[in-house]
């Protein structure tokens, strides 16, 4: 499935609901589909010049961590593992360390940083491409690994649920902390089985049996504390940590006598270039699925299964946060918009609020990380990237309701 044919989906059955609307006498759908092109091209205009700033910053500072030898060390610490989920990748090749900083990113909740990481680390798998516009095994794994969104820490999630007035922000922790998890490790089982990767490999099969426990553990570390010291202690780690990251790179600069400033220049060079290079790739997309939002055929998906699931005796409850569910691979911004307006029509404590927020938790912006990262590099030939993110996607839907209903009946 290329990006073609679903861009082309979008339109054509925006268009289609656009017509039927119009022979009911209902021509608004046009020029809502008029203003959202106009709207969406200056979003995905906005979204890729305001990275300049933080893809400036990470850039520089992965060439410091490069230079002085922190990225190799981190690297080889886990390279065993990634060796042979990455097989097409050398050992000693820089994309493993972005790989691992971009992961560690997106587990602590800090997406400023995970983008540009994530950035990098595609650009330098794209330099082992022998097909330029087609994506490798790896830069598939990378990115549906990428749109499960594994997140141990939900920190923006939980930012929204008090400003909404829960009560307890972090009740939505561990569901979504065990959803994000199920979805990921899916994804991962899912692309081995396509690239027939060995996933019975004792190392392999070892890490993933630690990472599991070490899920675990924090699952139940947090179980057993008070909650409202959930928020609190999740925002210490993520900053501790990102704080910790930059000093350290900058301390094995030091100690290796390495020219920090010239490194960090030299690496946030690359920003700008990056930025720029991504707009029309993100442009194309965001006008595709602004169209296809503002024409209704969103609001007519749900409505449609909203029928099927009542057929089926399915409680009814869960209808209200579908919306979030169903535009989270669109775009994140409108996923977070569908969450927050669940929360503030049925309260931040309702069983659909809550619910919308495990699905706002359980994965990443399939669509958009597609466009963001395939673009960046200039791969228009996605492979299977595209089912199999989509199939974590729905994986994490699924989870995300078994876990509503254990955690809130």
């Amino acid at each position: 499935m290329t990006l073609n044919y679903i861009w082309l989906g979008f339109f054509l059955t925006a268009l289609l609901v656009g017509v039927v609307k119009l022979l009911g006498g209902d021509a608004s759908a046009f020029g809502a589909m008029t203003q959202a092109t106009f709207d969406s091209a200056k979003t995905g205009f906005d979204i890729s010049i305001g990275l300049t700033g933080v893809l400036t910053l990470w850039l520089g500072l992965m060439k410091v961590g490069e230079a002085g030898g922190a990225i190799g060390v981190l690297a080889k610490i886990v390279s065993p593992f990634f060796r042979r989920l990455f097989p097409e990748v050398p050992p000693d090749h820089p994309a493993l360390g972005s790989i691992i900083m971009n992961f560690s990113a997106n587990m602590l909740g800090l997406d400023n940083a995970a983008t540009p990481l994530g950035l990098k680390a595609m650009n330098e798998l794209q330099t082992l491409n022998p097909e330029k516009d087609t994506a490798t095994n790896a830069q598939i794994m990378f990115l549906v690994l990428n749109t499960s969104g594994l997140t141990l820490i939900p920190i923006s999630i939980m930012v929204y649920r008090a400003e909404l007035g829960a009560a307890n922000p972090a009740d939505v922790f561990l569901p979504i902390l065990i959803t994000t998890y199920f979805a990921t490790l899916t994804a991962l089982i899912g692309v081995a089985l396509v690239q027939r990767i060995n996933l019975l490999d004792p190392v392999l099969l070892g890490w993933l049996v630690g990472v599991t426990a070490l899920v675990s553990g924090v699952v139940w570390g947090f179980s057993s504390m008070p909650r409202e010291r959930v928020q609190i202690i999740s925002n210490t780690v993520a900053n501790v940590t990102l704080i910790t990251v930059i000093c350290g790179f900058l301390i094995m600069a030091l100690v290796r006598k390495v020219n920090a400033y010239e490194a960090f220049i030299e690496g946030a060079k690359e920003g700008f270039q990056v930025a720029i290079r991504i707009i029309p790739y993100l442009v194309a997309l965001l006008v595709a699925i602004g169209v296809f939002r503002a024409s209704g055929a969103l609001d007519l998906l749900t409505q449609g299964l909203a029928k099927v699931l009542a057929l089926f005796g399915v409680d009814d409850r869960i209808i209200p946060a579908l919306p979030t569910a169903l535009m989270k691979p669109l775009s994140g911004s409108g996923a977070r918009g569908m969450m927050v307006d669940a929360m503030k029509t049925y309260g931040a404590d309702s069983f659909a609020g809550r619910l919308s927020a495990t699905f706002q938790g359980a994965t990443d912006t399939t669509f958009y990380i597609l466009a963001l990262y395939f673009g960046s590099v200039g791969v228009k030939k996605t492979r299977h990237a595209v089912s199999m993110g989509l199939f974590a996607d729905i994986v994490g839907v699924i989870v995300a309701i078994v876990m509503a209903y254990l955690y809130w009946g």
